[in-house]
C-alpha cells in the first residue's frame, strides 16, 4: 500500500485471476493481489494494466476448457455466476494503488465532491472523504444513490444563472 509519498516505483504482484469480463470490447480481469487477502481488495483491471501474460493465458485456457466441459447446461450456470459477481464489482482508478479499498468500500463518510470527469466514458465524481487526505473517483451512478445531498450541493455550487434582462428596471 502507498505511504502517501506518491512514489511511482511500487508494483503489486498478481496472485490469481478470478474472472474475466468484456467492457466496450476490451478484456478486464478480476485480480486477487498477492499479500492482500480481503475479498474487497480484489480489483477489475484492464489487460494493459497487467504484467502477467502467463497467468492470463492460463486463465483463458482454463476458462475455455470449463466452457467446453460444461457443454449443454453450463451456460445457464455461468450466467448466474457472472450475475452473482457483479455486485462485488468496484470501479477503481487506474493507478498503482488499485489493490486498496476505494470509494465507498473505504467505509468513510463523504465530505464533498471536488471534481468530476467522464474520462472512461462514464461520469465519475472525485470525492473528498472525512478524515482522509486521499480522494477517490466514484461512479456518479453510485454517488447519486449513496450521497444525493452532496451531489446536489456539487451541482448547485456550479450553476451559472444568467440574467436575460437588457438592463436594470
Amino acid at each position: 500500500m502507498s505511504d502517501g509519498s506518491g512514489s511511482e516505483g511500487e508494483t503489486y504482484e498478481v496472485e490469481k485471476i478470478l474472472d474475466k469480463r468484456m467492457v466496450k470490447g476490451k478484456a478486464q480481469y478480476f485480480i486477487k493481489w498477492k499479500g492482500f487477502d480481503a475479498e474487497e481488495e480484489n480489483t477489475w483491471e484492464p489487460v494493459e494494466n497487467l504484467d502477467c501474460e502467463d497467468k492470463i493465458k492460463d486463465y483463458n485456457k482454463n476458462a475455455e476448457a470449463k466452457k467446453e466441459k460444461a457443454g449443454k447446461g453450463g451456460e445457464k450456470r455461468k450466467s448466474e455466476a457472472t450475475r452473482k459477481e457483479e455486485p462485488k464489482e468496484k470501479k477503481k482508478t487506474k493507478d498503482k494503488d488499485d489493490n486498496k479499498p476505494r470509494g465507498f468500500a473505504r467505509s468513510l463518510a463523504a465530505e464533498r465532491i471536488i471534481g468530476a470527469t467522464n474520462d472512461p466514458g462514464e461520469l465519475f465524481f472525485l470525492i473528498k472523504w472525512k478524515g482522509s487526505d486521499e480522494a477517490d473517483l466514484v461512479p456518479a451512478k453510485e454517488a447519486n444513490v449513496k450521497i444525493p445531498q452532496i451531489v446536489i450541493k456539487f451541482y448547485e455550487e456550479r450553476l451559472n444563472w444568467y440574467d436575460t434582462k437588457d438592463g436594470d428596471d
